[in-house]
């Protein structure tokens, strides 16, 4: 395999005379399937919510049933992408895979709201794992230059699962029943275990045992779970100056500063606090962070305005959400090549300017929108978000070693997922907080099932079509408000852009990587380790050493060099 720096070359050399072509590009697929399962679980059950919510009667839950999955995601993404790096990329692969499996199965066989929100947890375990190995895993495979291409066909198949998603999820919503959109995950997931046992190589041998930081793992579930639960629930089940809402965040908080504390200390954290010494790293996870509030948030319930307002079906309500998916898929594609010819600041700011325009159009819809005003603006947030997520998640990847590359895409996945979890909780708070005071002065004095009111556009039992319009108002009115949080968001995640430093993609993969040279230098016993041998990272420090020098060298000589006269 051609290109890298020169720490890369004697690493990959090394990996890639184990490999065949044929090995290649099945060790792609199997680790690819993979977050075609997780991504594709993060849509299907999108527009199958509103049918789950009539037939297990809890719209209250509607929220939990995402969030309980993204919680669950977002607290072992950190142990998934460390165990990754300390045991190997397969056998995580394959146990994570394993309980996703489980969890789809026991969620397709939920009875009820609470018992959904609980399988789904356990789903989002799995999942926690699938994200941020198959992109190691593929990452491992090639260089910078490599990746970049590369990272078009992963786009590609994370936009394709982003798409399929949605109308496969309403197709067998309409047609069969919600309990399969879970189900439809263990055929793929068997078929992806079955690849990855008989053909994938582990790039790194790792000789030494490992300590677990389960002390990170319990405080870090703890404080997004209880931050996650007070934003829910605060100004709907209890008020925002309640006792119980004031304690979760007071408790959320000390659990936080616990979480820094036991990271601080742990010989192995989940997330190795150094990271954030990198420039790239930190501007990386702020931005995935604003993203992953503002997708998560509008994703989660636009199938709700599509459903209750528009009175499309389930199926329909797949059709609207596919131009999104397919623009994803355009934006991620044509931002891989720009990236290396103008930076991840340029990309990602772009992306962000063309992601708010459609967030706009959104907050502009009214009672009479129809599917192609949702599906216009769905065209210029898919374009955006496409430059947005390419972007940062080679920047994590481009800017680190190749032992802790594990660790930094991990990253990238735990800061987007914490964000969609914040931001499907808030928006669940200001649409049901809306939509509860709209329908309280639509139906004055009566007592409102509101998964009732639901049933008109889930195939139900009707209600007088007066009633019905003013339930549509009362959505359109409350969904707005989430348009509206999510607009905001979105400027704010542009702003967030500057973070990122300066310089083009070569330029900062080569001073991460000549950092990391200097550091196994210092650190011989290291060597054996990851796999190189004396002669191979000596020949490697030198031409880094070298590189570096020169840079160096000329930059003193332009510096001690007189300033041309005016003259």
């Amino acid at each position: 395999m051609e290109g890298g720096s020169a720490f890369e070359a004697p690493v990959r050399t090394a990996y890639a005379a184990r490999l065949t072509r044929k090995r290649v590009v099945l060790t792609m697929i199997a680790a690819m399937s993979g977050m075609f399962l997780a991504s594709l679980d993060a849509t299907i059950v999108s527009t199958a919510m509103p049918t789950i919510v009539v037939d297990l009667r809890g719209i209250d839950h509607y929220a939990w049933v995402f969030s309980a999955y993204l919680l669950a995601e977002i607290a072992t993404i950190p142990l998934w992408g460390r165990l990754a790096d300390m045991y190997g990329r397969k056998r995580v692969f394959l146990v994570g895979m394993v309980i996703f499996l489980l969890g789809s199965a026991f969620s397709g066989m939920a009875g009820s709201m609470t018992m959904l929100v609980l399988f789904r947890g356990i789903q989002g375990i799995g999942a926690g794992c699938l994200l941020p190995v198959a992109q190691t895993i593929t990452a491992d495979l090639f260089t910078l230059e490599q990746r970049a291409k590369v990272s078009a066909f992963y786009s590609a198949l994370f936009g394709f699962s982003a798409i399929v998603g949605p109308l496969i999820g309403g197709f067998i919503t309409d047609h069969w029943s919600w309990r399969w959109v879970f189900y439809v995950n263990i055929p793929i997931g068997i078929a992806s275990i079955v690849l990855v046992a008989t053909v994938m190589v582990e790039p790194l041998e790792h000789r030494t045992r490992h300590r677990l930081d389960w002390l990170g793992v319990i405080t870090l579930l703890g404080w997004t779970g209880l931050l996650v639960f007070a934003l829910e629930s605060g100004g709907r089940d209890w008020g925002w100056g309640s006792p119980v809402i004031v304690g979760c965040f007071a408790a959320s908080a000390l659990l936080f500063g616990a979480f820094c504390l036991a990271e601080l200390k742990a010989a192995e954290p989940l997330i190795p606090f150094d990271v954030f010494t990198i420039p790239m790293l930190r501007a990386a996870a702020v931005i995935s962070i604003s993203i992953g509030v503002a997708m998560f948030a509008m994703t989660s319930f636009l199938p709700l305005f599509v459903r209750v307002v528009i009175g499309a079906s389930a199926t329909g309500a797949g059709q609207v959400l596919t131009p999104m998916m397919l623009a994803m898929m355009v934006g991620s594609a044509g931002g891989v090549r720009l990236v290396l010819r103008l930076g991840y600041r340029t990309v990602c700011a772009s992306g962000f300017a063309v992601a708010a325009i459609g967030v706009f159009l959104l907050t502009r819809l009214t009672v009479d929108a129809t599917r192609l005003d949702v599906s216009f603006a769905m065209v210029f947030i898919g374009f955006g978000t496409g430059f947005v997520f390419m972007s940062t998640a080679l920047a994590a990847q481009s800017s680190v070693d190749l032992p802790r590359m594990g660790v930094a895409t991990g990253l990238v996945n735990f800061t987007r997922q914490l964000g969609g979890a914040v931001g499907v909780a808030v928006a669940s708070a200001v649409m049901l907080g809306g939509l509860t005071n709209r329908l309280t002065d639509a139906f004055p004095g009566e007592e409102i099932d509101t998964s009732r009111l639901l049933a008109p556009s889930t195939g139900g039992a009707e209600i007088p079509e007066a009633a019905q319009d003013l339930v549509r108002g009362a959505f359109a009115g409350a969904l707005h408000n989430v348009f509206v949080l999510t607009f905001v968001v979105i400027v704010v995640g542009a702003i967030s852009v500057v973070l990122m430093p300066r310089g083009s993609a070569t330029e900062l993969r080569d001073r991460a990587l000549g950092q990391f040279v200097e550091e196994v230098e210092a650190h011989p016993e290291e060597i054996e380790e990851y796999g190189l041998d004396d002669a191979s990272l000596g020949d490697a420090g030198r031409r880094s050493a070298d590189a570096s020098s020169d840079r160096a060298s000329l930059s003193d000589t332009q510096a001690a060099a007189p300033a041309p006269s005016d003259a």
